[in-house]
């Protein structure tokens, strides 16, 4: 997490698996994960401009797991995030099946899911990770 801008921090104990969670805490979307579009099929269906690689690879290579809606929220319980970025988080397969992704950001004190095309990018959307230990 760290190499690529993350500040991970335990922001949960798993009593079942007697593992503790380390998740992104860092202010913004870490810097080294942004510009990416969802997964492989989003990005090989881009014909210009294709992005480096894709959130779902990119989490697969570091053995971590993106942030779901819920986790996502719950982060954003624990102060203030994306205040400026945006972040991805994993998104229901029938959504993804019609093309589209979801991001959440926190904006008025509130945290928002949105939704884009998969092969979108940009240079202030990247992606959490959890971790457990």
């Amino acid at each position: 997490m760290e190499e690529t801008g993350g500040e991970p921090d335990i922001i949960m104990y798993d009593k079942i698996d007697d593992k503790y969670i380390y998740c992104d805490t860092s202010i913004e979307s870490p810097i080294g994960r942004r510009s990416l579009c969802y997964d492989r099929d989003a990005l090989n269906g881009r014909k210009n401009n294709k992005p480096n690689s894709d959130i779902m690879t990119e989490a697969k290579i570091n053995k971590v797991k993106i942030l779901n809606e819920e986790e996502y929220k719950y982060l954003q319980s624990l102060g203030d995030f994306d205040l400026k970025s945006t972040s991805w988080i994993l998104t229901p397969i029938e959504i993804r099946k019609l093309g589209g992704a979801l991001f959440g950001d926190k904006k008025y004190n509130r945290t928002f899911i949105f939704h884009n095309g998969a092969e979108s990018y940009y240079s202030n959307r990247g992606f959490r990770v959890l971790l457990k230990i």
